[in-house]
């Protein structure tokens, strides 16, 4: 029993051979068959930290850029606008038309009627403008005319304008422009004729008009040569 005999020896040999290499073979064998889910771990393992690490990478790196680049983007239109409004609020506050208006309103003159100045069949008449306010004023161009009755209704047409350059008429309180009221005389032309009770005056560019008692007799309000003129407001009370 101390011996074996070369045959015993061998095939235990072989035995002992087959059981050292069933455990790797067994072993690979295992690895072969989950092989598929062997590799998924070692994926996994070598990916999510790679996945995570560009995604969380990404995201703050992204997420800063984007934040910043509305943020960078937004506020300049945001100062431009704010500070455009208050300069177009003052702008605008600051240059109001009527403020810087100069011209005469009708509140602030008087109208009247200076005295006749006849002249080859014709009948002149002053109208004259005064400024009866505390601030310097303008007139600019034609005045505004007609007769009318004792109940206010217009006798005649509206007088029409005289050839004439339009000037611009600085009154200091005080001073006055007059325009030039003129008609056939009515004996002459044989026009039909009317006797107003006032002469009503708008001053230019005005709505409000003044009313001026007439005293000097007929005027033309139909028929031949029955046209009234007015003449460009000049400096002074009378040609």
């Amino acid at each position: 029993m101390a011996h074996k005999s070369p045959s015993a020896r061998r095939a235990a040999l072989l035995v002992g051979a087959v059981a050292l290499l069933g455990l790797p073979l067994t072993a690979c064998g295992h690895g072969n068959g989950n092989g598929t889910s062997g590799a998924p771990q070692k994926v996994s393992g070598t990916a999510a930290p790679a996945t995570g690490g560009a995604t969380a990478g990404t995201a703050p790196g992204t997420a800063p850029a984007t934040s910043s680049a509305p943020s960078g983007g937004a506020a300049p239109p945001s100062g431009t606008a704010t500070d455009s409004a208050p300069g177009t609020a003052r702008h605008t506050g600051g240059t109001p038309a009527p403020a810087t208006s100069t011209r005469c309103h009708t509140s602030e003159l008087r109208a009247s009627v200076g005295r006749e100045n006849p002249g080859a069949g014709q009948e002149n008449f002053p109208v004259v403008l005064t400024n009866t306010s505390g601030r310097t004023c303008t007139v600019h161009g034609y005045p505004g005319a007609a007769f009318v009755d004792a109940s206010g209704r217009q006798l005649g047409p509206d007088p029409k304008r005289s050839s004439g350059t339009p000037t611009t008429v600085t009154l200091k309180p005080g001073q006055s422009a007059w325009a030039g009221l003129t008609f056939s005389n009515p004996g002459v032309s044989g026009a039909r004729t009317a006797t107003p009770a006032s002469l009503i005056v708008t001053p230019p560019d005005e709505r409000d008009h003044l009313t001026v008692r007439w005293t000097a007799g007929q005027v033309p309000v139909g028929g031949n040569a029955s046209s009234v003129f007015l003449t460009v407001l000049s400096p002074g009370t009378e040609p």
